[in-house]
């Protein structure tokens, strides 16, 4: 029986805001629209979510390469005015986070798994602004703990990130479940630690991948047998 559920929180619970993006870029006189940029990311996204890559980069510089493959999906040619658009977007995720959408379904999907007596644990590879981001978007609330990798000097795919949740948490794995949006980030390191993952996987692109799957988290309250 499940008693307590990990959860990343980029792509899961919060998303870029791309309205913001748009604005950004369109102030250096980059013309674009935040439904295109919102459609380009899966091709970028699927682009970084290789092992090669995730080897190769940290969370900060893999932000940086994102963005500019958002760009590139969306055909938009990199130049002086994007990189000038993205140190200011850098700026602001420095300080605030920029990934600042939360998903209609996130809220309800946490209340209920909070009202079912689950306890919640974010395990996020982040910036050091995690907790006060959360607080800003009025996520904190519904956690226990809040791990940020920035905070504690070891980040996804490592597993011991996972290991420092648990022994945070006070929880054991084998009743525990890591839901996030990446095989190699978050299935894999999960499974080697004993966890039961779940993959959230919007537009079906890991049909191979170990564990449950689910499209939206609205789904996962039934996963784990929330009425």
């Amino acid at each position: 029986m499940i008693e307590t559920v990990f959860l990343d929180a980029g792509g899961v619970l919060v998303n870029p805001n791309w309205d913001r993006v748009a604005a950004t870029l369109q102030r250096h006189g980059v013309q674009t629209s935040a439904p295109a940029l919102e459609a380009a990311e899966p091709h970028a996204k699927k682009q970084l979510d290789t092992g090669q890559a995730i080897q190769a980069t940290n969370d900060n510089t893999r932000g940086w390469l994102y963005f500019n493959l958002v760009l590139q999906h969306a055909g938009i040619a990199l130049s002086p005015a994007t990189e000038a658009a993205l140190r200011e977007l850098a700026e602001y995720h420095a300080q605030f986070n920029l990934w600042e959408s939360v998903p209609r379904e996130v809220p309800d999907a946490l209340g209920r798994l909070r009202a079912a007596g689950h306890r919640l644990v974010v395990v996020s590879n982040a910036n050091g602004t995690l907790r006060k981001h959360f607080a800003r978007l009025d996520l904190a609330k519904h956690f226990d703990v809040l791990i940020d990798s920035c905070d504690e000097g070891v980040e996804k795919p490592d597993p011991r990130i996972f290991e420092i949740a648990m022994e945070r948490a006070g929880v054991r794995p084998d009743v525990s479940v890591y839901v996030g949006d990446n095989p190699e980030f978050d299935v894999d390191p999960a499974l080697a630690v004993g966890m039961f993952p779940v993959l959230i996987d919007r537009r079906e692109r890991f049909s191979d991948a170990p564990g449950a799957r689910i499209t939206e988290m609205g789904q996962l309250p039934a996963l784990i047998g929330v009425a």
